[in-house]
């Protein structure tokens, strides 16, 4: 069994950044060329429900992992976190993106998976009913709060928030789980108070019933604002035997997001096939909500990992004996350096 009880050493800040994105798309284009003759192909799972995912098809359409050495077939999964993750550790597919707040419990169990990237932050908000009187966190002392998955990423995002802003988690506030797109039934009938989830549902929902909610917090509140979101994993085979290809699609989907950040019109176009449901306007605006300026690696997203696992071991979602800094020293790769 895995422990992890050392410290890390300090680290530099975004190293793609730092080096701008123009900088960097020809080096990767020559790091793939020169580590690999043929273009290196690549099983890549991904939910294309999830709009926030928008630098995957980018990546794709736009020819970024192409221009990086990689031939991706992009699998669209829609199983649970710890099936994604068994799939990467076992070679059924080669590499994945998924939320960190779903990933962190299932590589403490122990899968052969490395963190070697991430995309954005964002993507789980928490909102208030009106009608029920919840229109800050405070006034959901008593109330119940809706949840699509009792272990979603919101459910313990807003754990960890509510207790930091003096609320028992626990005790002040009943956890009660719906099918998503009945959260909003659920609100009218008066069964609960409040919904913890992500967009586009929570955005669709505002949009039918206009001036019903007000957004009580979001996983960029507060000390959150400069945290991430959705990272990329990979197996710990790839890392290990094929250090430059787990590096090429690292950079492909870092530009692959700034990408989205400087060109979100282009963006909406070409993930509207993905997700007829969602106009091009809203899906505009829904990438507003996101920080695709955010995307670290290196120090910075090893430093942010070993934070969110303080947080989820404060709750009981990691274990007690689990040293945060050292747990994200054994579940990141730093493959760019």
């Amino acid at each position: 069994m895995t422990t992890y009880t050392d410290a890390p050493s300090p680290g530099r800040r975004n190293i793609l950044r730092l080096a701008g994105a123009a900088t960097l798309a020809a080096p990767a284009l020559i790091l793939g060329r020169r580590a690999w003759s043929a273009p290196r192909k690549l099983h890549f799972s991904w939910n294309q429900n999830a709009f926030c995912l928008t630098p995957t098809v980018i990546a794709q359409e736009k020819g970024f992992f192409e221009k990086n050495g990689l031939q991706v077939d992009l699998v669209n999964y829609s199983g649970s976190t710890d099936q994604l993750l068994e799939a990467i550790a076992t070679g059924k597919s080669d590499a994945g993106i998924g939320m960190i707040h779903r990933w962190l419990k299932p590589l403490e169990a122990g899968f052969d998976v490395k963190i070697i990237g991430s995309s954005h932050g964002g993507c789980v908000r928490l909102v208030g009913a009106k009608a029920a009187g919840v229109t800050n966190l405070k006034q959901l002392k008593g109330k119940v709060v809706g949840v699509s998955d009792l272990a979603a990423p919101g459910k313990h995002f807003f754990t960890i928030l509510l207790a930091k802003n003096g609320i028992d988690p626990d005790k002040d506030v009943t956890w009660r789980q719906y099918p998503a797109d009945l959260l909003g039934v659920a609100v009218d009938k008066g069964e609960i108070h409040a919904i913890a989830d992500g967009d586009p549902n929570l955005f669709l929902l505002e949009k039918r019933n206009k001036d019903a909610y007000v957004e009580l917090a979001t996983n960029l509140t507060g000390e959150y604002a400069r945290k991430v979101c959705c990272v990329v994993g990979v197996s710990g085979q790839l890392v290990r035997n094929e250090k430059p290809v787990a590096a090429a699609l690292t950079r492909a989907l870092l530009q692959a997001t700034d990408y989205v950040n400087e060109n979100p019109n282009e963006a909406a176009k070409v993930f509207a096939k993905y997700s007829p449901k969602i106009e091009l306007d809203d899906l505009r605006r829904l990438y507003s909500t996101l920080t695709y300026t955010h995307h670290p690696v290196g120090a910075d997203l090893k430093e942010e990992i070993a934070f969110y696992a303080e947080d989820f071991r404060g709750i009981g979602v990691l274990k007690k004996s689990t040293d945060p800094k050292r747990f994200a020293e054994h579940v990141y790769a730093n493959v760019l350096g």
